[in-house]
């Protein structure tokens, strides 16, 4: 096998070569996260039961993307490592690896929804309208979901190299398809069939499968740090246990967060269905705002994870440093946005008064926990790149499990909707002071394992 080249991750300025990655990385996730929006403002126009549907379907949809963010996370890190020790045979297991446990994944998933979508809505509610769209909507979504399991695996190879424009392409490929196909397959537009909200599903998975084959096609031309070959793609059983010790932390955290948007609707709809669907256009809100700070928490950890298996110990504090600060900052205009136009938000999907007297005091009380959260995401991520992945598992497990969830229960005892908003705040406060003390532990056996290394 050739050897690997230096790339820019070793050599560029860590302040240019972290936007530099960064950007297109922003930008796609932002265009990710617009047309969750937009599936959602459309679905709004049919009725709120329709907006319901899709907002309880979440917990599902956010399991898929547990499971593909956290292989290809751990891929995305082995990758990395390897090309910055300049081992190519064991990059291109890694890659063979990770494109066999995205096909695991789409069947296993595609089976769930085939088999458990309407039980799983018959859980929330009785209400037949909801049931079906619901129904509709995640037996699509995950009967296809080879679309988001092999965009993740193909995007990850390409950012694992730095070549994030490219994923900005692909990305913004898979979002215009299922922007242009959502109005047209929701409401029967140009002479197709009306399917309500099933069309929003139809339109999200092709989206999803049209980005992964682009992908596909530019990792075979453009990235030539990676191989793909079939007799690679099976189970090299060392390369998975070393993905998923690094990205198991981060399924379960994702994951968590599936169990705890399901608890927490179910606190909700005691009070109102109208609460649920407000929490739903929270999320879609929220994601909007968080897709940024994951955009550049992805460019980080490839550039972090590279300069590790390099042994260029101030290049890791620089890049972790700088990229806090942006994502503290980014943070804060969501902060700003939920408390100085809560409504403006809110009427994006059609909602009335009743959902704005709910709504507006809602946005207004998670909206002040944003900034704690872009430090707690960065310092998690580092733990999970170069440090010991269970520090990020503990700080979600304290958070959501441990500290929101028992605390809007409690709140919801009051009888007051209004109060129940505050366990995110509270929860992310607990957060910060673990990540911080993570951080630190980790960065402190950075530095004496690098420091070992070189005086070896």
């Amino acid at each position: 096998m050739g050897k690997i080249q230096e790339n820019k991750m070793g050599s560029m300025p860590v302040r240019k070569v972290l936007f530099d990655m960064a950007v297109p990385m922003m930008i796609s996730m932002l265009v990710q996260a617009l047309y969750n929006v937009v599936d959602a403002v459309y679905v709004a126009r049919l009725n709120e039961n329709a907006l319901n549907a899709v907002s309880l379907a979440f917990p599902l949809q956010n399991a898929m993307i547990a499971v593909a963010s956290g292989t290809c996370l751990g891929m995305n890190a082995l990758l990395s490592r390897y090309l910055g020790a300049k081992k190519r045979e064991l990059v291109d297991e890694v890659a063979g690896t990770g494109i066999f446990l995205s096909l695991v994944s789409t069947v296993l998933f595609a089976i769930v929804g085939l088999t458990c979508a309407k039980a799983y809505f018959l859980s929330f509610t009785d209400v037949e309208e909801i049931v079906r769209y619901g129904t509709d909507y995640v037996t699509i979504c995950l009967a296809l979901s080879a679309g988001i399991f092999f965009q993740f695996c193909f995007e990850r190879m390409l950012q694992a190299t730095g070549r994030t424009r490219i994923t900005m392409m692909t990305q913004l490929f898979g979002a215009i398809i299922n922007i242009i196909l959502d109005p047209i397959l929701i409401f029967g537009l140009l002479g197709f069939p009306r399917m309500e909200v099933a069309g929003a599903a139809v339109a999200t998975v092709a989206g999803q499968i049209a980005a992964a084959v682009l992908c596909l096609i530019m990792n075979l031309k453009k990235n030539l740090d990676v191989g793909i070959h079939l007799k690679q793609i099976r189970p090299h059983w060392a390369m998975v246990g070393e993905i998923y010790r690094i990205g198991f932390p981060s399924i379960l955290m994702i994951s968590i967060g599936s169990v705890l948007n399901f608890l927490l609707n179910q606190i909700l709809i005691a009070f109102t269905t109208t609460a649920t669907a407000v929490f739903g256009v929270y999320s879609k809100l929220q994601n909007f705002i968080f897709m940024p700070v994951f955009g550049l928490n992805n460019a980080m950890v490839p550039l972090i994870s590279y300069n590790y298996g390099a042994r260029q110990k101030e290049r890791i504090h620089q890049a972790i440093r700088l990229t806090i600060f942006t994502a503290v900052a980014i943070m804060c205009v969501g902060t700003l946005l939920f408390e100085l136009v809560p409504g403006f938000l809110l009427r994006l999907f059609q909602a009335k008064e009743h959902m704005l007297a709910i709504g507006i005091p809602a946005l207004r009380i998670i909206g002040t926990h944003f900034a704690l959260a872009g430090f707690c995401i960065i310092a998690g991520s580092v733990c999970q790149a170069i440090g010991n992945p269970l520090h990020s598992l503990l700080i979600s497990i304290c958070r959501q499990m441990l500290v929101l969830l028992p605390a809007a229960w409690l709140l919801s005892l009051s009888g007051r909707l209004e109060l129940v908003w505050l366990a995110f705040p509270i929860a992310e406060l607990v957060s910060l002071v673990l990540s911080a003390v993570f951080l630190k532990k980790t960065l402190r056996r950075v530095d004496s394992t690098l420091s070992a290394a070189e005086a070896a």
